[in-house]
């Protein structure tokens, strides 16, 4: 390594109130992936507008191969062979692959100047080939997984010979499967000589991945090693500036008697005879690949949808909850793995998320007593170390992990008895992360049955007292978490032969 491909320095920028960046340093080489870690509100995504020409630095200076690059705006960027993937895919669903890939700048024929379909067409499956893609650039947008849609967003930055590329947080909504494949791609734009910023939570990633490794808090830089050279712990602390005690802090909790009990449900095309019992107190974790019927099976437990066949008993008495709202009267309440369409409405205010699910406890003579309203949502805000100044902004103004939080203190505005979380820390820095599982395991000790679903092992072997695994809509296994180890729960989520019966 010579001459860095991209080099930023002492680079500083300001919004009102909030100080995003301050004196921010970065350099990335050719054909190498540096990482980028930091918790949420640390100014990655700061970072990354500065680089794509969204936003223009207050201070400081950007170096392309050398030279000082102003950046007016995103097609200035482009220009520059600078391309960003971000986690959450913005692509036109109801258009083709191709399209997609060459939206803004199609192919056109030389002497009428209209679309060249013929020639867009091959060009992006002659990139979908070089990605080893196993799809067709005539398919639409939205028949793809997440993980071709991002597959379709690199081709989309080779298009338009990106040199670098921003990878934000992709591998999020991934399963492992999926992970290693983007693993391999990422590496392979590595040996073209592509420079590669791979931003992640999951320290997984920055080291199966990254050459380097650098750290941001608080909108300051905070230094970069080689990946090699500096531990999971120094990590920690270099993200959040004191060491973390405990990751997964589950609480040694006496189990009481049986709260749930699932009697061979099943939901036609989507799950199978699910049998499992859930106790007051106890954490039980649900796993499996990525479309195991996982979320299917707690949706309908919520009421989201109805079963087929099937029996299901709270507290000894059989339930069969025809919506939402019945399953919260009845005391189940549901966390979904997408905080910000399904968990929360972000132009609304904080107070107004949190009381949504107990409206009726703050009405009074056909009106909302909002005094009462705000005052028991700061309460349950306050009491998660929800990060806000007050309970009257948008929620869209808070980083990911606070989001979840918000969503948490939902779900606890109503006097619940089991509490079903959909991946509640996926996408979340690891500080967040260490204070949500507190924050499960305090709702364990108070008695709550949790239903913790969770694709992360170590997550799920640190904070359960059981576990559930699950493929293609059948359970394959029941274990106690302090009998088993991940290899035994990834061999029963790929199994053929269900292992219903058995408990470890």
């Amino acid at each position: 390594m010579n001459q860095p491909i991209l080099e930023l320095r002492n680079i500083s920028k300001s919004f009102p109130g909030v100080r995003a960046l301050d004196g921010v340093q970065f350099d990335l080489f050719a054909g190498e992936i540096h990482g980028l870690m930091g918790e949420n509100g640390a100014g990655k995504s700061t970072f990354i507008k500065i680089i794509t020409g969204v936003h223009a630095p207050d201070e400081g200076e950007i170096f392309l191969n050398g030279e000082r690059l102003t950046l007016r705006n995103p097609m200035d960027a482009q220009h520059q062979g600078i391309a960003a993937i971000y986690q959450h895919v913005t692509s036109y669903p109801d258009l083709s692959v191709a399209e997609n890939i060459f939206m803004g700048h199609e192919k056109v024929t030389k002497r009428t100047r209209r679309i060249d379909w013929n020639a867009m067409h091959t060009e992006a499956q002659a990139l979908l080939d070089q990605l080893d893609a196993n799809f067709d650039s005539h398919e639409r947008m939205n028949n793809l997984s997440v993980a071709r849609q991002q597959i379709v967003e690199i081709a989309k930055a080779l298009s338009t010979d990106a040199r670098i590329i921003i990878m934000d947080e992709p591998t999020a909504a991934l399963s492992q499967h999926e992970s290693e494949e983007l693993y391999r791609i990422t590496q392979g734009l590595r040996d073209a000589g592509v420079g590669v910023i791979f931003i992640s939570h999951r320290m997984e990633d920055i080291k199966r991945l990254a050459e380097r490794v650098t750290v941001f808090r608080d909108g300051k830089y905070i230094g970069t090693w080689p990946t090699e050279e500096i531990d999971q712990e120094r990590l920690i602390v270099a993200m959040v500036g004191r060491e973390i005690s405990q990751m997964y802090p589950k609480r040694q909790v006496k189990l009481g008697e049986e709260l749930l009990r699932v009697e061979n449900l099943s939901r036609v095309g989507f799950f199978r005879d699910v049998s499992f019992d859930l106790r007051k107190g106890e954490v039980l974790a649900v796993t499996g690949l990525v479309g195991a019927g996982r979320t299917e099976v707690c949706e309908t437990l919520y009421g989201v949808h109805p079963w087929d066949s099937g029996r299901v008993f709270l507290e000894g008495q059989e339930i069969a909850p025809a919506d939402p709202v019945e399953a919260l009267d009845l005391g189940i309440g549901f966390l979904p793995e997408d905080r910000q369409i399904e968990g929360l409405i972000l132009e609304w205010e904080i107070y107004k998320n949190i009381t949504l699910p107990s409206l009726n406890a703050f009405a009074r003579f056909g009106g909302l007593s909002l005094d009462r309203e705000r005052a028991a949502a700061g309460r349950l805000a306050t009491k998660l170390n929800v990060k806000t100044g007050n309970v009257h902004v948008k929620a869209s103004t808070l980083s990911g992990g606070n989001q979840q939080k918000v969503v948490v203190a939902k779900i606890l505005s109503r006097a619940l008895k089991v509490i079903i979380l959909d991946e509640p820390t996926k996408g979340v820095d690891v500080a967040a992360k260490a204070a949500i599982c507190e924050i499960i395991g305090e709702l364990a000790e108070q008695g709550y049955g949790i239903i913790l679903i969770s694709s992360e092992m170590p997550e799920v072997l640190g904070m359960s007292d059981r576990i559930v695994v699950m493929k293609d809509g059948r359970l394959t296994a029941r274990l106690t978490t302090a009998k088993t180890n991940q290899e035994e729960i990834l061999n029963a989520a790929m199994v053929v032969e269900t292992r219903q019966g058995s408990e470890v």
